[in-house]
């Protein structure tokens, strides 16, 4: 039985400036899987070719164990996608949007549509360019969940939007997977929502994966550690990931919690990392 709705195995892709290498990883089915990483890691050029906007130089991509090059029509009616910003007609009213759309997807469904629109408390007279960001964002994702897609890849869809549509539409992702055959792929910089919602994480930096695991064991592995600068000597720097210091201490991030806690004892005080402190000492580590 297939647990996975889409494997990257080795795959490689090199632009001027910039060269993804070796990328191997899978989007599990049932699960949100949080994709980070800082500006200019590849997240978006792994969303082009999890989408087929782009082909690998080498290696495979298999969506719903299948390949683009003899499936891609059938694969794409199986996937919602929602970017940041939503390319739909502005001067259409969402009635009108709808009819458009709706004859792309051979299982489009106008009552789960209509039952999106009325939990967004959207109206179907509303104009797409009248719709603030937020109610913007939520028609994309309507229309994305409206085909009964199997795979919903977002981009940034909670980036710019107030408290309430970004808890809204949180909760509507933890609805979706509720279904055990559906899988979110959910890229954002906003980290503290993967936090509350994402089963694993996937964490690109410069072309290459640092981290692929579920969400609760990278939080419980990482911590971090703060202390005077006198503590710091070869054999103490050598149990951090990186260290940071000022004029009054250092803070550190380390994976060797309980060795950390033997050596130095009470002198520093721990706590767990989050997500922003993983990718930020993580990144300053590798550059």
């Amino acid at each position: 039985m297939m647990r996975d709705s889409a494997t990257f195995n080795q795959v490689n892709k090199a632009f001027q400036n910039f060269t993804l290498r070796d990328v191997s990883f899978s989007i599990r089915k049932g699960y949100i899987t949080g994709f980070i990483g800082p500006n200019g890691a590849g997240k978006s050029t792994i969303i082009r070719l999890l989408l087929n906007l782009l082909k690998p130089d080498s290696g495979t991509i298999n969506v719903f164990d299948q390949a683009y090059d003899d499936h891609s029509k059938a694969i794409k009616q199986r996937i919602g996608f929602v970017f940041s910003d939503h390319h739909l007609y502005q001067h259409l009213t969402i009635e009108k949007m709808r009819k458009i759309i709706s004859q792309f997807y051979v299982n489009w469904d106008d009552d789960l549509f209509e039952t999106y629109i009325k939990q967004f408390k959207l109206s179907q007279n509303d104009k797409v360019g009248h719709l603030s960001k937020g109610m913007g964002m939520k028609l994309s994702i309507a229309i994305a969940l409206s085909h009964h897609a199997e795979l919903i890849v977002l981009d940034e869809p909670t980036a710019a939007l107030d408290p309430i549509s970004r808890r809204d539409i949180l909760q509507l992702l933890q609805e979706v997977i509720q279904d055990e055959e559906k899988a979110v792929f959910f890229s954002t910089h906003i980290t503290t929502d993967l936090e509350q919602i994402a089963d694993y994480i996937l964490f690109l930096w410069d072309g290459s994966i640092v981290l692929d695991e579920e969400k609760d064991a990278i939080l419980e592995r990482h911590v971090i550690v703060r202390g005077a600068k006198e503590l710091l000597d070869k054999d103490i720097r050598a149990l951090f990931l990186q260290v940071k210091e000022t004029s009054v201490g250092f803070e550190a991030l380390t994976t060797q919690a309980g060795l950390v806690r033997r050596l130095m004892g009470d002198e520093v005080v721990m706590e767990q990392a989050t997500l922003e402190d993983i990718m930020v000492y993580t990144v300053g580590d590798l550059q």
